[in-house]
């Protein structure tokens, strides 16, 4: 075995002949275990809230999406549809058009997105799942929106008798002051069949029709669309697909995922993973602090001891390793105990939901395995730092007038 590993143990599991010593190295061994159980138990909450809030815009986004290069809307030929029919990749793949249009229901307003959609786009999305009352009916009548929508327009669902009315401006050129008012837009009422509900901000963003019907609103060609969703099959490489599509698609269209669509989001909740790491962290380093102060604390309390390993043929570089050992074992033991903790809480909070943000939600925490990889990489390599400015104290003159 190795020798300066061997002592380190030894030294370990040994008690010292001075009670303070033996209680600062309690504390310090405490501290570490604390520090990384708090450090995983927030990087596992931070997951958590991650796939929380991304659970959001999943119900929305789908895995792929084709976007105009350029304007608002594009133009698919059936040549163009027929080549993604072909694509193997493809699970499904679902053509929509959307527009700002104005909502008014009895006197209130509200300026909303509608969004024309086919029949797969609740096999590419999982929006269907989202509603709240209702079903998820759309036709030549009905619509479903936002419950935020519903709210400020006072709307009561399957109401024939008063539907909501849908304004949306008529494409064309030329000055608006020259022109009537009622040639400025067109007008359709339709019946809200049902409500969806996510989160405040697309609660009061979107009404989803017929597509046929929305172009036909918007005076667009049924072979114009706004966007194309894709889902991919189980299993299926990204990257694969994405270059069919843009082959088939002839290179006309923008294709973005989920993490592009939702770019500023995804950068706001990776800064803020981050921020926390990197606080944590400065509290874990001002923690480790304790490991060289008992170190320290050891390295003169056996100070007869690094005589005798001296004067038997120990060299200074050997007594220091002793120590750097001793720190690194420390450090590593009690990072270990620490994520073994945080992660019995974690999954506690998994199984049982001991801690909540409302009375029927869970705080969301998310068990990853390379946030212990993270956690246990950072208390080793401060652990290894502390512990070599530690064991660096030790020189021929300190064991010489032990």
């Amino acid at each position: 075995m190795n020798f300066p590993l061997y002592i380190a143990k030894r030294y370990i599991r040994s008690k010292s002949s001075q009670n303070a010593v033996n209680i600062i190295n309690f504390i310090t061994f405490l501290v570490i275990v604390i520090g990384s159980a708090a450090l995983f138990i927030v990087l596992s909450g931070f997951a958590g809230l991650k796939t929380f809030s991304l659970s959001f815009t999943n119900s929305f986004d789908p895995e792929l999406k084709a976007l105009p290069a350029t304007g608002k809307f594009f133009t698919l030929s059936p040549e163009q549809e027929q080549k993604l029919t072909e694509i193997e990749g493809l699970a499904h793949y679902s053509k929509e058009i959307e527009e700002k249009v104005y909502l008014e229901h009895k006197g209130k307003t509200h300026i909303a997105y509608l969004k024309g959609i086919d029949s797969n786009y609740i096999k590419v999305t999982g929006v269907d799942s989202t509603v709240y009352f209702g079903d998820w009916t759309i036709n030549e009548q009905q619509v479903v929106s936002g419950i935020g929508i519903i709210s400020i327009l006072g709307i009561t669902v399957n109401q024939y008798r008063s539907p909501m009315q849908i304004y949306a401006f008529k494409p064309g050129e030329g000055s608006i002051s020259q022109q009537s008012i009622t040639s400025l837009y067109n007008q359709i009422p339709m019946v809200v069949g049902g409500v969806y509900a996510v989160e405040a901000d697309l609660d009061t963003k979107y009404v989803f029709a017929d597509l046929q019907l929305v172009q036909a609103l918007l005076e667009k060609e049924q072979n114009q669309y706004s966007g194309i969703n894709f889902k991919l099959k189980e299993g299926e490489s990204e990257p694969i697909v994405r270059k069919a599509i843009l082959s088939a698609l002839q290179n006309t269209v923008s294709l973005k995922n989920r993490q592009e669509l939702n770019g500023t989001l995804y950068k706001m909740l990776n800064t803020e993973n981050v921020a926390t790491y990197l606080i944590f962290t400065l509290v874990l380093i001002i923690a480790l602090f304790n490991v060289v102060g008992a170190i320290i604390m050891m390295v003169l309390d056996k100070r007869q001891d690094l005589k005798t390993l001296y004067n038997i043929g120990t060299t200074i570089k050997g007594l220091r390793r002793i120590y750097f050992a001793q720190g690194v074992l420390v450090t590593g033991l009690g990072g270990f105990i620490g994520v073994l903790l945080g992660s019995l809480l974690i999954w506690s909070q998994l199984a049982f939901g001991w801690l909540k943000i409302t009375p029927t939600l869970a705080y969301p925490v998310e068990y990853q395995p390379i946030n212990v990889g993270i956690v246990l990489c950072t208390i080793l390599v401060l652990g290894i730092i502390a512990s070599k400015i530690a064991s660096s104290r030790i020189n021929k003159k300190l064991v010489k007038t032990a």
